[in-house]
């Protein structure tokens, strides 16, 4: 019995020493139980015959040791003869093959065996693992345990399989939904997407690259030369290989197609961020000593203008800290729509610089934004037409302005409708807030019956002429009023300004404190104040004209000059001191007849300073096509009380139709048919319909109505003491003016923004104006100079001014030949009146006021 050794049929190894099987070693893997019945033969033979077939495959054949036999059991005999050795040979292939075929075969079986196993394994791996996420999610859940009260985790049976394409595709649809809301919000976001997909396929061209040209080139190139496909087009032109130059064609599709979302994304940037700095919403003004304006209205192209003008005599007198005045315009409107605005207006304003910026005017982010404490003056405009939403659209915007630090000492001008809200809007702490009462009604009614009193309000605000200053002079402290008063030759003092209080007739002994300031009507005085003189003679700059005992010396010398003055008063009757309403307690207002044409919800203001003015008897008629109910509405909605010496009646109709204009003007006629003297005035409005749309709309056809009603007059034959019109642009008044001298425009729009303008350089100056617009104040009256002198008279204007001083008037300029003259220099020259000439006074009562003495 012969014992077959455990043999590979082939070996495939680096290392040959390890191959080689030593006879120790394979008699030591004997098997026993594998025995094949064969004659003894040498294998040394087939191993050299096969060795040449076998390398040429890759397998390498050891050579057997030739010592080695294999024992065939004594059933089958075969010696190693020299005569047997041909069936030998035979007999050795064969068993050769078959055992080859064997070993195959096992070899096939045992890889199946392993591969199995391994699938099986892998198999109870997978179900391990998925049992163990189970189980430690539902563990670690924090709401796992809520249903147990011991703690005890109870694992939740929960579905942790794949989601569905459904669900796959609801996520990838939200990840593009938040991809958009953030490139929605910052247009920097698709630049940054754009810059990581490009870097990407310049890491994954470079890695190919380098894959396929293994060690010829160095990792760094290929990436350069993937950069370099990606950058210019024309460089995967150059590649060798097939595959090279699919790649290099992929970089170069992506870089033409990165580059220009690159462009369009750059672009798009440029253009959001030029949107917002065109907006100004989100940028911070980096500005000092500026102006803030706030709303958009038709009164802004004069606030402008008196701003310019202001800062343009600041410039020539060297008070200003720079040559060109900043104004920033916050408005809730389009910046497209603010500078278009701000362009036509700003087109003559040589000495201001317009910045505009849209933002909300009742957020305290946006005054933040616009560094209003650090502003100069911050003026807040009415955007609205009715009187509610004015007041409350101010309220808040002063609100919005109180967080911010450091307002204490920015002042705050704010146009409001009523007193009560200048009260409410003083009450707010923390800022020094100024409320300008829009008195334009009442100051139209007081133009209406004095022709020539715009202009006078229009001069006293213009910075070119006289205009009211405030100024301290603490070297003059100890004088009396009396000696204050007819010092100043180039001014014109109407009283003083003591503990944020203006009085217009202080009494002559009163004594001028140190701390108290000075009103008077000059020229703007700048850092040049203006000095005390006297009839006196002195030498050029000589200081002793400003002490107190010269003052006193020129003094008494006043009082003997106007002795003669003095004694011409006398014939003038005395009457005790009055009270403070505008009818005197000896007479009654004048009884007038006035035709209002238009209508508008502060009509209401308007009757009422009629009648404040006008006498009982008086009567008001109102032509208009709004309704009734309308009207009546406005009344009770004003809540005021009775008119005492008016009588008002309405008529519907269009003032602009001439049939109806003449028929109204003829009932008027008529009923005051038996009364005598009667002076009738026309007031042309501008109607609520009429400032619908453009803004001209309303002037042209406020023009229109008054050459209509003085056509139809002059064709009546009916006398008119007064044809007014009120116009938004003064330039359209002049014009009418020009072809009719008998008609007069007031532009009271236009003095409020004036007046805004000047408390605006000047907060003191808010009580001056407050007081001399208002009907329960001292106002500019234009009286016939024979309540100061007799025909023939040949007075001075210091004459005069004493005379008015008598009856508690201030004389600040005269009327000669329709001509007026505002602080007239010098004062002590005969003016040569006539009787039928004019004396402006400052006074609380209109017509003849007693003699104070």
């Amino acid at each position: 019995m012969l014992q077959l050794y455990s043999l590979r049929p082939w070996i495939s190894t680096r290392n040959s020493e390890s191959d080689l099987f030593s006879s120790s070693k394979r008699k030591s893997r004997l098997h026993s139980n594998r025995r094949v019945p064969i004659s003894t033969f040498n294998l040394h033979n087939f191993a050299v015959e096969r060795r040449g077939n076998c390398m040429s495959s890759g397998i390498i054949w050891r050579k057997l040791d030739p010592s080695m036999k294999i024992k065939i059991s004594s059933k089958v005999k075969c010696n190693f003869s020299p005569m047997n050795s041909k069936n030998c040979s035979q007999t050795v292939q064969d068993c050769g093959a078959k055992l080859l075929m064997a070993s195959l075969c096992s070899h096939l079986v045992v890889k199946l065996i392993q591969l199995n196993s391994m699938n099986a394994v892998m198999e109870l791996v997978r179900k391990s693992f998925y049992h163990t996420v189970r189980t430690m999610g539902a563990s670690n859940l924090p709401f796992a345990c809520m249903s147990n009260s011991l703690g005890k985790p109870t694992p939740l049976q929960l579905d942790v399989s794949l989601p569905s394409f459904q669900d796959i595709r609801w996520s990838f649809a939200r990840l593009v939904y938040l991809f958009n809301i953030q490139l929605e919000r910052n247009v920097a976001t698709f630049f940054i997407v754009l810059l990581v997909a490009c870097f990407s396929f310049v890491i994954i061209g470079g890695f190919l690259f380098f894959k396929l040209r293994g060690s010829s080139q160095s990792l760094e190139d290929c990436f350069w030369e993937a950069w370099a496909c990606l950058c210019s087009s024309s460089t995967h032109l150059k590649q060798r290989t097939r595959i090279e130059r699919v790649i290099g064609f992929v970089l170069a599709i992506w870089g033409i197609l990165f580059y220009s979302r690159l462009l369009s994304t750059m672009t798009e940037q440029f253009r959001n961020n030029m949107y917002r700095l065109r907006e100004g919403a989100q940028m911070q003004v980096l500005e000092t000593d500026h102006i803030i304006i706030c709303g958009v209205n038709s009164r802004l192209s004069f606030v402008l203008k008196q701003l310019n003008k202001y800062h343009e005599f600041a410039v020539r007198l060297g008070t200003a800290t720079a040559r060109r005045q900043r104004i920033l315009l916050l408005s809730d409107l389009p910046r497209k729509q603010m500078d278009k605005v701000a362009d036509n207006i700003a087109k003559d304003l040589n000495h201001i610089d317009i910045l505009t910026k849209s933002c909300s005017l009742s957020l305290t982010k946006s005054f933040e934004r616009a560094a209003a404490n650090k502003a100069r003056a911050i003026i807040i405009l009415p955007t609205k037409e009715d009187r509610y939403e004015v007041d409350s659209d101010a309220f808040l915007s002063v609100l919005a302005l109180q967080p911010l630090p450091l307002m204490a000492s920015v002042p705050t001008i704010v146009e409001v409708s009523s007193s009560n809200t200048c009260e409410l809007l003083k009450s707010i702490s923390g800022l020094k807030v100024e409320p300008v009462e829009n008195v334009a009604s009442k100051l139209f009614v007081q133009c209406s019956r004095q022709k020539g009193l715009i202009k006078i309000y229009k001069h006293l605000l213009n910075y070119r002429k006289n205009v009211f200053n405030l100024c301290n002079f603490p070297h003059l402290a100890g004088l009396s009023y009396k000696e204050l008063r007819r010092g100043f030759q180039e001014a014109v003092v109407c009283g003083l300004y003591r503990n944020g209080r203006v009085c217009f007739h202080p009494n002559d002994a009163e004594i001028l404190e140190e701390a108290d300031k000075v009103l008077f009507i000059g020229p703007v005085h700048g850092t040049k104040k203006p000095q005390l003189s006297y009839p006196h003679v002195f030498e050029e700059n000589d200081d002793s004209i400003n002490n107190v005992e010269t003052i006193k010396q020129n003094s008494e010398f006043l009082n003997g000059a106007l002795g003669a003055t003095r004694e011409r008063l006398k014939n003038i009757v005395k009457r005790p001191k009055i009270s403070d309403s505008k009818a005197p307690d000896w007479c009654v207002g004048p009884t007038e007849r006035v035709l209002v044409l238009g209508w508008r919800p502060d009509v209401v203001e308007m009757i009422e300073e009629y009648d404040n003015y006008l006498g009982p008897g008086s009567v008001l008629e109102i032509l208009s096509d709004v309704p009734l109910d309308a009207r009546l509405k406005a009344f009770k909605l004003a809540g005021h009380g009775k008119l005492k010496n008016i009588r008002v009646s309405h008529r519907v109709g269009n003032p602009m139709e001439y049939n109806t204009l003449e028929e109204t003007i003829i009932n008027i006629q008529k009923s005051s048919k038996k009364e005598v003297d009667i002076p009738f005035s026309i007031a042309v409005i501008s109607d609520k319909e009429w400032k619908v749309g453009d803004p001209s709309r309303a002037d042209k056809n406020s023009a229109y109505s008054l050459l209509l009603a003085e056509s139809i007059c002059g064709k009546l034959g009916v006398k008119v003491q007064n044809l007014v019109a009120e116009v938004v642009d003064s330039k359209l008044g002049k014009q009418i003016t020009r072809i009719r001298p008998s008609l007069t425009y007031i532009a009271a729009e236009e003095v409020m923004s004036l007046v805004t303008a000047q408390v605006a350089e000047n907060v003191e100056l808010n009580d001056v104006w407050k007081d001399i617009l208002n009907a329960e104040g001292d106002e500019i009256y234009v009286k016939d100079i024979s309540f100061y002198m007799k025909q023939g008279e040949n007075a001075s204007f210091y004459e005069l001014s004493e005379r008015a001083n008598l009856r508690r008037e201030i004389a600040i300029g005269y009327v000669k030949n329709n001509k007026k003259f505002i602080n007239p220099i010098p004062k002590l020259e005969p003016l040569s009146l006539e009787l039928n000439d004019s004396l402006i006074v400052i006074s609380e009562l209109e017509g003849e006021q007693p003699v104070v003495m």
